[in-house]
């Protein structure tokens, strides 16, 4: 199960990867950035293909989406000096909270 949460992960950080080249690439007018996050993008995908047949669907693409919004609200605030609320802070955590309430409980339920 480790090696499943660890394709979840890297599924998360190839699209956060992604997702972070998007102002970089100009609306895909600079060829590299484009052809970075469209790698990241695909490897995002490859590796969810991994996590689905061992994980409810449901659960993967909540966890996915989940940390991915955290961690890009995240990675704006650091790199793109983009501002958060408190209360948009607090949401955010409230999702991180999520994510392991429901990965807590995958599988126990019959």
């Amino acid at each position: 199960m480790i090696k499943t949460y660890l394709f979840l992960a890297g599924a998360v950080f190839c699209e956060v990867a992604g997702t972070m080249l998007l102002p970089a690439s100009q609306n895909f007018t600079k060829l590299v950035p484009t052809a970075a996050l469209s790698f990241f993008y695909l490897c995002a995908f490859y590796l969810l293909t991994f996590v689905v047949n061992k994980l409810p669907i449901a659960i993967v693409y909540a966890t996915w989406s989940g940390l991915g919004i955290f961690t890009i609200a995240i990675m704006g605030y650091i790199f793109f000096k983009q501002t958060l609320a408190w209360q948009a802070v607090l949401g955010l955590f409230l999702i991180v909270f999520g994510v392991i309430l429901v990965n807590s409980f995958t599988g126990k339920v019959s």
